[in-house]
Parts: C-alpha cells; sequence; structure tokens
C-alpha cells in the first residue's frame, strides 16, 4: 500500500518516500534547533472528521494555547496509520485516530501516549456491498474479497464482524488497501465488499449506493483517541493540557449546535454537506481523560490483534497512558 497524506500548502498527496524525507528534513531542524519551546507552533495531524476538524475551522485551539505555543500548524492525513507514523517520526506532535492504529504503534515501540478518548457509537463504521449485492450477512462473504485499511479501525470492524459470523480471515480474501484506493477498487467492482468508516462510507453511500449488511452498533464498543508524541506530553504538559480543555470545550458546542457544526464542517473540509450531515448523526462530539475502563477497553481490542497474531507481541495499554489531564 502506498500511504499517503495531505500536503496542506500544496492541497495535494505526498507518498510514503516523499514523506521520509520530509520528516528527516523535520527532524535535523528540530536537531539544530533543541528542544520545542512556547514559541514553537504545535503541530497536529487531523483527519476529515470529529472534533479536530471542528478545533480547525473554528481556530479555538489558538486561543486556548495563547502564551504556550504561537499557534497551530495543520496536516491533514487520509487515516490513522500514516498519523501515528508521523508522531513516531517526530513530524508532528498530537493527533487523533481510531482505537487500531495506536496498537500497531505500541507493538513496534513507538514513542506515543494516549491523552484523552472520544467515545463512539460503532454507527459511523460498516460493511459495505454494491446495492446489486446479493450478500446480506457477513456469512453470504464467505471466500469474496474485502477490502479494508491494514492497521485501522476498519481493520479491527473485519475481525470482529467475521468473529460475530463464526468466522475469520482465512474465510475471506483480505484486500488491504488505503481508503481512496478502496473506494476505486469499490466502484470498478475489483473487490466485494468495504470495510469503511465515514467520511468514505457516507460517500460511498451517496456515491456508490454503497448498502451496508453490519454497521459497528452491533460490535463490541470501542473509543477513537487522541495520541501525542511522548516527548511532547513530557516537555509540553502544559500545551497538552491546553489542547485538551480546548477541544473539550469544541466537543461541547458542537453538541449544542448540531446544524451549525454540519456547515462548518462540510465547508472545513470540501465534504458535500448531505455527508458532514449524515456523519454528524451517527456519534457524539465527546473528550474524555483516560480512566481505568477506557485503558480496560483499549486492552480488550490489543488483546484481539495478538490472539490473531496481527501483531508481534502483547501490549500493556496502560502504560502508555498518559494522565495529566483530568478534564
Amino acid at each position: 500500500m502506498d500511504a499517503r497524506f495531505v500536503n496542506p500548502a500544496r492541497g495535494g498527496a505526498l507518498t510514503r518516500r516523499a514523506f521520509a524525507g520530509a520528516v528527516a528534513v523535520g527532524l535535523a531542524s528540530c536537531a539544530r534547533s533543541g528542544r520545542a519551546s512556547a514559541g514553537d507552533p504545535v503541530r497536529i495531524g487531523f483527519q476529515r472528521s470529529g472534533v479536530l476538524l471542528l478545533a480547525k475551522a473554528r481556530g479555538g485551539l489558538d486561543a486556548a494555547l495563547k502564551g504556550l505555543a504561537s499557534g497551530v500548524r495543520w496536516i491533514e492525513f487520509p487515516s490513522g496509520p500514516p498519523v501515528m507514523e508521523a508522531l513516531s517520526a517526530g513530524a508532528i506532535d498530537f493527533g487523533s485516530v481510531g482505537e487500531t492504529p495506536p496498537i500497531f504503534a505500541q507493538a513496534a515501540a513507538s514513542p506515543i501516549v494516549y491523552v484523552a478518548a472520544q467515545p463512539i457509537s460503532g454507527a459511523g463504521a460498516a460493511l459495505l456491498v454494491p446495492a446489486a449485492s446479493p450478500a446480506r450477512t457477513v456469512a453470504d462473504l464467505k471466500g469474496r474479497k474485502i477490502a479494508f485499511t491494514r492497521g485501522t479501525s476498519a481493520h479491527l470492524f473485519i475481525i470482529e464482524a467475521l468473529r460475530q459470523a463464526g468466522m475469520d480471515v482465512h474465510d475471506i480474501q483480505p484486500i488491504y488497501l488505503a481508503p481512496s484506493d478502496a473506494s476505486g477498487a469499490f466502484a470498478s467492482g475489483a473487490i466485494d465488499a468495504w470495510s469503511a468508516w465515514d467520511p468514505y462510507y457516507a460517500l460511498a453511500q451517496r456515491n456508490l449506493k454503497a448498502r451496508a449488511i453490519v454497521t459497528g452498533e452491533s460490535l463490541p464498543r470501542t473509543n477513537a483517541f487522541f495520541v501525542a508524541a511522548r516527548a511532547f506530553a513530557e516537555e509540553r504538559p502544559k500545551a497538552l493540557s491546553a489542547i485538551l480543555d480546548g477541544l473539550k470545550v469544541e466537543a461541547a458546542w458542537a453538541e449544542a449546535h448540531r446544524d451549525a457544526v454540519a456547515s462548518v464542517i462540510a465547508t472545513s473540509s470540501g465534504l458535500p454537506p448531505d455527508v458532514a450531515v449524515a456523519m454528524l448523526r451517527r456519534g457524539p462530539f465527546a473528550v474524555r481523560p483516560i480512566d481505568d475502563a477506557i485503558v480496560a477497553q483499549q486492552q480488550a481490542c490489543a488483546d484481539v490483534f495478538r490472539d490473531i497474531g496481527a501483531i508481534p507481541r502483547a501490549i500493556d495499554v496502560g502504560k502508555d497512558a498518559w494522565r495529566g489531564w483530568a478534564g
């Protein structure tokens, strides 16, 4: 898979090779300038959904970080794995991802920490088939080509959906594709099903008439996470807490102004307004401190990947849980 992320300065996508070169330059710059200080901007990786996208659109974090950083640099990513890669490489300081990317990052001994959680309803993720597909259940997809992005929430989704149907990944043909590539393969009929999350899920429903045969609402509950580079959490804890305070304010505003949020997200992301509305109907906005219950939920997810051999070793989620923010 050719992992890509958006370069906001050009509005284009960088290949993994170009990204690696950019990271090398950034790390060399950091080495010359020493540790980050209050004069440095906070580099935040975001995706086209959730509280971070809203905060970017409304500019609330710049005010929250006054005196602690010289603003925010926003970098857009298509999925969680490249966010974690950028955190590990020192190319960004903070980001948001689903439950799965941090598990793979921990298994690779990446220097990241969980800093806050966003509970999710599961409604924003689905296993999709074409409208004309004869498949009505997961069992109907036995032996079929199912696409998902490895190391993302869609990966855990397909494992749990198969398990619920009395199956496992050996009963299907897993096709590992980035979201944009999976969308093209789905549209062309090259795959039989696609495990996707919003906004890709909502876009597939709108543009490709995709049909959901199971959603995350019927699977074990998980959380999305706000994550940070360990060095950032250790060296700039006040800035990190200020970010989380600001995001909590944004989440509360979003819950109280649902109609306005759809317009803000559509304008900021370039998504069609009806797609933004569909996304908003599927889950709450919330930012919560890391607690024992959240750690236990995430540990259960990590154990699923360990049990099927998808990660090379067992991990301890609590070891990388930052409890410096009380909410």
